[in-house]
């Protein structure tokens, strides 16, 4: 009882001081960064007493069933909260950092702007990071994975009237939106191999696991694949390392906290809390010991031609990360474990004194610099020893690689529908919707193929219609209305299969709606005050209308499924009733719901960020 009580003060110290640093006025700094210290200072007691207790009494790893959030005759979404030595490594080590960080930033962002903003993103990360490490099953941690996704995006834009750090910010939430597919197509195969929200704990149970994957091998390789995308992604491994350089344009201790110790390991963390489930695919450990090698080499040679010291600590920690991968691929797991403490704390010290390295450096080229008579490099072939160091310079065309694969093809769909205008827009939405109604109300009466077409159909749809939002340009609103129009789509599609009934759809797009109709409001205010509304740049409208621009961005993060609306359940709920050979339909179901949440944080981002359009602002350079 006392380790249940102990599991929900982890969650709940955090949570209640980000709701006390929100009403706390932001210029109040000595109030503000007492709050966040003393919240993570009594976290980080409870959880020292705590982990002596646990450690007295036999270190036997715990598993809480927590709230059941919604339940069914065959469906149970429930909150799971699990404690063994991967979470007590990961928390000892996040509860000291994140202290020694806050207490850094006191000083370091006095009299910043956005000082209490700031404060509020750490605690809010915080709180996200606790739920993920504490999860005791994908359904808890995809809670605080998006969290930890949002907390990015607002750390790295924290300097939002500059064009550079929104810019990389809509970079690296494009580039985490990929391992959210990950994730959401790794939850929904699960439930069709456990037939059941399998919980960390019960992947222990090693008969249970090898006799469900002896009979669907090729559905737990997919798993095990889509959870390695989910992790190299949130780690930075290849291809996706380039988002980490970017992300350092916000304040050097969200860089150090972030992307130095803590978030960019979470990767590792989703290897180790599934590793019983894939350790005996032999292939699976194969590619994970292949990728995070590759990672290793190339990013080491990346970091070595950088000019930035933030670029070179971004790209060494993807090494190491990548060298944390080799590890779990063979099958070291404590080795692991202890390489992500050693690999945080250093990364950590080294963003928090990278402001003064220039100093450093300066002293040390005065008085005990000694360049160094031979490089290793020096024994390679001239031409070859040149081509890497253009290649390293290019960091390996990664974010033009990137640019092609994904970006460019997204954005050419779609333009391709840019006869599409509001009115034309619901001429073609209404009669076509009305008929999928009238399919769905008849569909015992059709025929077997045409009942099993139109579910991919429809979700195809709406996948059009979000690649629409997301190329968009002209009209804001619009672009709003696609993604919405996509959620009824997707609906529309899943209800086909007979087991989604109406109650679940109400509680999936009651969300959709709310936070639909809060957005546009939001949108139509600014554009009657304001005469430019467009996506072509961006706008910085949050500096004349900060009230508007947050209330922009809890709608936002509602309409996108964030957990704080039903509409989180109700995605839960849509793949959980997609059928196991349904894969068109799972695939643009997922496609569309990751989309759709680039789409909105585009239109929140260029709306409300950036330099501001009315010259009477004070507009920084493009490369400050």
């Amino acid at each position: 009882m006392r380790a249940i009580l102990f599991l929900h003060l982890f969650i709940l110290i955090p949570f209640s001081g980000f709701i006390l640093s929100l009403v706390i006025p932001k210029k109040k700094e000595s109030i503000i960064s007492t709050v966040a210290f003393t919240t993570i200072a009594i976290h980080a007691i409870g959880f020292l007493v705590f982990l002596v207790g646990w450690l007295l009494s036999g270190a036997e790893p715990l598993n809480v069933k927590d709230i059941t959030l919604y339940s069914t005759a065959g469906y149970e979404f429930y909150l799971d909260f699990c404690f063994d030595k991967v979470t007590a490594t990961y928390a000892a080590t996040g509860t000291i950092l994140t202290f020694l960080v806050t207490i850094y930033s006191r000083y370091y962002m006095h009299r910043e702007d956005g000082y209490k903003r700031f404060f509020n993103t750490i605690l809010l990360f915080y709180l996200g990071y606790n739920i993920t490490i504490f999860s005791g099953n994908i359904e808890t941690l995809f809670i605080g994975w998006e969290i930890l996704g949002i907390c990015s995006f607002l750390l790295i834009a924290f300097y939002r009237n500059r064009y550079l750090p929104v810019k990389n910010a809509l970079k690296v939430f494009t580039v985490y939106r990929v391992g959210d597919v990950g994730l959401i197509l790794a939850m929904w195969a699960s439930h069709h191999l456990w037939h059941e929200n399998i919980t960390f704990f019960q992947l222990n149970n090693a008969s249970l696991v090898s006799e469900h994957l002896s009979e669907h091998s090729l559905t737990g390789v997919f798993i095990s694949f889509m959870i390695l995308v989910a992790a190299a992604v949130k780690s930075a491994q290849l291809p996706f390392s380039s988002w980490l350089p970017r992300a350092m344009e916000g304040p050097t201790p969200s860089s150090a906290i972030f992307y130095g110790s803590l978030s960019v390991h979470i990767g590792v963390f989703l290897l180790l809390r599934t590793i019983p489930f894939w350790e005996n695919q032999v292939s699976v450990r194969v590619v994970i010991g292949l990728l995070g090698l590759a990672t290793a080499i190339i990013t080491s040679m990346i970091a070595r031609v950088q000019a930035s010291i933030k670029a070179q600590v971004a790209y060494s920690s993807a090494a190491q990360i990548g060298i944390i991968f080799i590890e779990l691929g063979l099958g070291y797991e404590n080795l692991a474990l202890i390489h992500f403490a050693g690999n945080a704390f250093l990364r950590t010290y080294q963003l928090l004194i990278s402001p003064s390295v220039v100093s450093y450096l300066i002293r040390e080229q005065y008085y005990t610099h000694q360049p160094r008579k031979q490089t290793i490099e020096d024994s390679w072939p001239r031409r070859l020893e040149h081509h890497l160091y253009l290649m390293s310079l290019k960091e390996f065309n990664l974010d033009s690689f990137m640019a092609k694969v994904l970006w460019n093809p997204m954005k050419r769909a779609g333009r391709r529908l840019n006869f599409l205008t509001l009115r034309t827009l619901f001429l073609l939405f209404i009669p076509t919707y009305v008929t999928g109604l009238i399919c769905l109300y008849t569909k015992t009466e059709m025929t077997p193929a045409i009942h099993n077409a139109l579910p991919p159909l429809f979700s195809i749809i709406g996948l059009l219609m979000v690649l629409k939002a997301f190329s968009e340009r002209k009209n804001v609103i619009m672009s709003w209305f696609l993604v919405m129009l996509n959620h009824f789509w997707i609906a529309l599609a899943v209800a086909f299969n007979e087991s989604f009934t109406y109650k679940e759809i109400y509680w999936y797009l009651s969300g959709i709606l709310i936070s639909g109709v809060v957005g546009y409001f939001c949108l139509r205010r600014i554009k009657e005050v304001e005469s430019y509304t467009d996506l072509y740049q961006f706008h910085g409208h949050v500096y004349e209308y900060p009230k508007i621009s947050a209330i922009f961005l809890i709608a936002s993060l509602g309409l996108a499924g964030f957990p704080i609306t039903p509409a989180f359940i109700g995605e839960d709920l849509i793949f959980s009733h997609i059928h196991q050979d349904q894969y068109v339909l799972a695939i643009s179901t997922s496609l569309s719901l990751i989309i759709d949440g680039l789409a909105l944080i585009r239109i929140f981002a260029r709306v409300f960020f950036g330099p501001h359009i009315k010259s009477y602002h004070e507009i920084p350079y493009k490369s400050s």
